[in-house]
């Protein structure tokens, strides 16, 4: 059990959100909870009424009432909120709490000076935009895609889109040609949107060239909008509008069209690192109530709110992000490289921006430990009441740093979730404590359990993250996947009616979570499974160490297999003896003899995808014979040239020949 770093304030439920959610339950609803947990048990045991209270409770501006809550319960296929009519756009626009003079939007980056937009605004873009759209011929069910970074343009694209009824898709700039078509192709466009290029830290990177291909890939385009982003002064692109012309004045109202609840609102994809990226659906109505449920009651935002995500627009915390303004927050959107002069850079916007939720990747927090650096030392944190952290399982050291070096009175947010359902579904709480390396709780209404190799629910053991009754953002569906093969074979294969995550998870007898790794990626070292993700906290932990991956080959005849670790090291170090001899000490030491691996090699790179997740099963894939090709799409990497080296790898142990490095 890891130490206690945070505990709630004796008033936490007359000054927080949750606290108000918990007076109306009992005002309205005759319910009275005496702790998280029993409000925790209640929301997914009755999920009528628990979802009920979430769309009275925020009310949600419908066109039509719904005739039932939950119609289906079962897994795939559950109905929400039958005969409701809506429009994300609309609830998102209300901005509850703020004044048309109120700054919603507030925007940094590398590539042009910050830009902030008012309530009245973001407002008055969506209007033009929506008409823009319109005058293309844009209509419900249209797909708008866009190539753009983490900026207004592309948030009022996102809003516009979702206005009439049309389906978004973004792509981050960095995303090469081939990793774009592969998403797009799937979608059929009709309208893309895209920028000349932009700046990283000080590099500029022009896109003209893959966007060009991106058209020219895409048949199903008519439009084609440009953003002159890197080069305000140009035109981007031969036969296509400005971004100018798109948002052009115009007397047209800003209308909403009513959808039923599960109306596509856009199309997030996985990373597809084997095969092409899954498409999934999100609906209107379940992103709406489920962004309202955890911004507002677990992230404890609201008018007086500026919430800042690291995050480009190829990552699901994009779409998290910008539905801060439903619960009457400000958000705050930067684009550029977050290393960029040094890795005080986002503390300092934070300071800068009056930032009051910081989130961030388990990552860039070791990274900035690592580093060395004291953030409030660089900059003045003070308005900081919360800091979330997701992307990978933050390791106790993680959490310990953050109070000794952001601030002690902040709440730290570690989560976990997924694109599938566009949200966290552990995570953190304002009335519950901060143990280090634990994250606190499972999100009201996300039924999570772990489950033992013969299915059964377990307490303080390690088991598969299983979600075992429906959620309102579970995906409406995959695209083009009519019968919904595709959809089931993803998540409720293994257990029939049951949502598969693919994680290992712990859950303890207070409801606190640990998240061990990918299930997928499992060591399972003489039938002891051990998770991947404190294998990485004690390597990574080596000031020697900049990177690693681990994977673990079977053996065929029921044998330990072998452990094999892969590590980058800090420039000019080369992998010898007496370090390998050290790492296998820290991990003896740390975790036990079953994690010390049987050979160590050095590596350039490991291969990550686009959103920086390690690719271990590729990897193992790539050891145990697999063409590179057939491993994993490139297109979906950040550096696919990183396989090769374990292409080589393999070939030269097939010839008994173990090398020293990869």
């Amino acid at each position: 059990m890891g130490d206690m770093l945070w505990a709630p304030p004796a008033d936490v439920r007359e000054r927080s959100r949750i606290g108000g959610y918990l007076r109306w339950l009992r005002e309205h609803r005759g319910l009275d909870f005496a702790d998280y947990d029993a409000l925790w048990q209640w929301s997914v045991t009755d999920l009528d009424a628990f979802w009920r209270s979430i769309w009275d409770h925020f009310e949600v501006v419908a066109h039509t009432p719904p005739t039932a809550t939950l119609a289906e319960r079962g897994m795939p296929g559950a109905r929400w909120f039958p005969g409701a009519t809506l429009n994300y756009a609309e609830n998102v626009l209300r901005m509850p709490g703020r004044a048309d003079d109120d700054q919603v939007v507030i925007a940094h980056g590398q590539t042009r000076a910050p830009v902030t937009l008012t309530a009245a605004e973001l407002r008055e873009q969506v209007r033009r935009v929506s008409a823009g759209l319109r005058r293309l011929g844009v209509t419900a069910g249209d797909r708008v895609a866009a190539y753009a970074p983490n900026i207004p343009e592309t948030y009022v694209l996102l809003l516009a889109t979702a206005s009439l009824g049309a389906i978004f898709s973004s792509c981050a700039p960095e995303f090469g040609t081939r990793s774009v078509t592969d998403r797009w192709r799937q979608i059929e466009p009709t309208v893309l949107v895209a920028v000349d290029g932009y700046r990283y830290g000080d590099k500029p990177v022009d896109r003209r060239g893959e966007v060009a291909a991106i058209r020219a890939a895409l048949p199903s385009l008519r439009h084609t909008v440009g953003i002159g982003y890197l080069d305000p002064a140009g035109a981007p692109f031969e036969g296509a509008l400005s971004w100018e012309e798109l948002a052009a004045p115009t007397d047209e109202p800003l209308t909403f069209t009513p959808v039923p609840f599960d109306h596509p609102l856009y199309v997030l994809y996985s990373s597809g690192t084997t095969g092409l990226p899954k498409p999934i659906v999100h609906g209107h109505g379940g992103i709406l109530l489920e962004h309202l449920k955890m911004l507002a009651l677990h992230h404890d935002l609201g008018p007086a709110d500026r919430f800042f995500w690291f995050t480009t627009t190829g990552w699901m915390m994009w779409n998290f992000l910008v539905s801060g303004p439903a619960v009457g927050a400000t958000i705050v959107l930067f684009d550029g490289n977050p290393g960029h002069p040094d890795l005080g850079g986002l503390w300092r916007l934070a300071a800068e921006t009056g930032t009051t939720y910081f989130g961030t990747s388990a990552p860039f927090l070791l990274a900035c430990r690592k580093a060395g650096l004291v953030p409030r030392e660089i900059a003045d944190l003070s308005a900081l009441r919360g800091l979330g952290s997701t992307g990978a399982p933050l390791p106790a050291e993680g959490f310990t740093w953050v109070y000794e070096t952001v601030g002690d009175r902040l709440q730290l947010q570690s989560l976990s979730g997924g694109t599938d359902v566009c949200t966290g579904f552990v995570g953190g709480v304002p009335l519950l404590p901060v143990y280090a390396g634990e994250i606190a709780c499972r999100a009201l209404g996300a039924k999570v359990e772990a489950r033992s190799a013969d299915g059964t629910p377990v307490i303080g053991e390690l088991g598969e993250l299983v979600i075992t009754e429906p959620m309102p953002s579970m995906p409406v569906g995959f695209w083009n996947d009519p019968d919904g093969t595709r959809y089931r074979e993803a998540y409720f294969d293994v257990y029939p009616g049951v949502w598969r995550h693919g994680d290992w998870i712990t859950i303890n007898s207070r409801g606190g979570c640990v998240i061990t790794g990918r299930s997928d990626a499992t060591l399972n070292r003489g039938g002891v499974r051990l998770g991947t993700a404190e294998f990485y906290s004690v390597v990574e932990g080596l000031d020697e160490v900049v990177d690693s991956v681990v994977v673990h080959l079977e053996d065929d005849e029921g044998g330990a297999g072998e452990l094999l670790l892969f590590v980058v090291l800090a420039d000019g170090l080369e992998l010898n003896d007496a370090l390998r001899g050290k790492i296998c000490r820290e991990l003896r030491t740390a975790l036990s003899p079953r994690h010390v691996p049987d050979e160590i090699h050095q590596v350039r790179a490991v291969p990550r995808t686009l959103s920086a997740k390690k690719l271990e099963v590729p990897v193992k894939k790539i050891l145990t014979g697999t063409p590179v090709d057939s491993a994993a799409a490139k297109g979906a990497l950040v550096n696919p040239e990183s396989l090769t080296a374990f292409a080589a790898f393999a070939q030269r142990r097939t010839t008994h020949d173990t090398p020293t490095s990869a």
